[in-house]
């Protein structure tokens, strides 16, 4: 038997690597004489770099950045396998948990960390870069990552305004004539899984500003701050990215990236597919069997998470698809007309959170055991 393991992580409990690990462990212990290939996934968000590197047989670099206030943090970069690709997460320099629940406010956070990620694959020599926007604390529209490359983002006196999206108020020119030189040969993939605009009711202040610490009487102010930048991206560089899908993710860094970087919004298990060619591990086996997973299957896994995915690929070559996850949600059952066949939960009872992702490990293995048992008394 020929089985491809392709999970996401579930998020706190199982990274996608361990996943692997744990699947071909239960897998052997049942079918001893079967062939396991593993290709641990993510979609752009956490676990990224250490997926695209996994695969690519690439490395992991640590480098210290500023963070979203402005304390220095460790953040993670990857470089792949071809030497000449970065995988950055954005949320590894400018991320929701690096700010304590008690100083969350997006007025104030900065992106300048991630533009620091961005100069330090550049001093790598690579050029192309391929950037998870998700999990951001921010809401500066990337005027932080701008300023970390020489951007200038200048007030009407000729003075560099503050960071975070407060500063945006003050913005009277930028000037780019000190900016990365290299930045000009770069090509920027952005895993973007949102479609949210840059302002407005849907934009990125109002949708996501209060899971970022914002009180409701700051998103009207913060939204108009980031109509500011529209309109001043608009004046001085002839783009207009108010309203493109996507411009809203991370707070605005999607506009910002479109604006400066003329980067490429992609769903991100799009980029990653590409990434890694996960087309060529069906051409290079004849799997009988694909399983996949992340940590709750629901109604949204069906809009281009990972699971679903996977199975796209894997019904391309009429591969069965088995879902094993963390848990089995709302309106799972959409999944079935994506091409997964049937989807198991770890859980092995009555059981809280807590106890699940503490015990996740041990749970996945036992689940995936099961499964195998039950395809071998199929076989007999």
């Amino acid at each position: 038997m020929n089985i491809f393991v392709a999970p996401d992580s579930f998020k706190g409990s199982v990274s996608a690597i361990r996943y692997c690990e744990i699947a071909k462990k239960a897998i052997l212990n049942i079918y001893p004489e079967a062939t396991i290939v593993t290709c641990p996934l993510a979609d752009g968000g956490e676990g990224t770099v250490e997926a695209l590197v996994h695969n690519t047989q690439g490395t992991i670099e640590h480098t210290n950045v500023t963070g979203p206030l402005g304390e220095t943090v460790d953040a993670k970069y990857g470089i792949l396998g071809d030497n000449i690709t970065a995988v950055i997460e954005m949320a590894s320099a400018s991320g929701l948990p690096l700010v304590p629940d008690n100083q969350r406010n997006p007025l104030y956070t900065t992106t300048y960390g991630t533009g620091e990620l961005i100069k330090a694959v550049l001093d790598k020599g690579c050029t192309k870069i391929i950037l998870g926007i998700g999990g951001s604390a921010t809401n500066d529209g990337g005027a932080g990552m701008l300023e970390a490359l020489g951007f200038r983002l200048l007030d009407k006196h000729g003075t560099v305004i503050g960071r975070g999206a407060i500063g945006l108020k003050d913005l009277h020119t930028i000037d780019m004539s000190a900016c990365d030189a290299r930045l000009q040969n770069v090509e920027f993939l952005v895993a973007c899984d949102v479609n949210n605009p840059l302002c407005g009711k849907q934009g990125a202040s109002y949708i996501y500003g209060p899971q970022k610490g914002a009180l409701q009487e700051d998103l009207p102010r913060l939204d108009s701050y980031l109509e500011h930048y529209a309109q001043m991206i608009q004046s001085e560089l002839g783009k207009d990215v108010k309203d493109v899908p996507g411009a809203g993710a991370a707070g605005g860094l999607g506009a910002g990236l479109l604006a400066f970087m003329d980067a490429s919004l992609q769903p991100g298990f799009d980029i990653i597919r590409d990434s890694i060619s996960l087309d060529q591990y069906f051409h290079d086996y004849d799997f009988d069997l694909v399983i996949t997973g992340e940590g709750e299957i629901n109604y949204q896994t069906v809009h281009g998470k990972l699971p679903v995915g996977v199975a796209t690929v894997a019904k391309k070559y009429h591969v069965p698809v088995i879902g094993v996850v963390g848990s089995i949600g709302k309106d799972a059952h959409l999944v079935y007309e994506k091409g997964i066949d049937t989807l198991f939960s770890i859980v092995d009872g009555p059981r809280d959170l807590t106890y699940a992702m503490e015990h996740g490990e041990e749970l996945l293995y036992q689940t995936i055991e099961r499964v195998m048992r039950l395809l071998a008394s199929m076989h007999k």
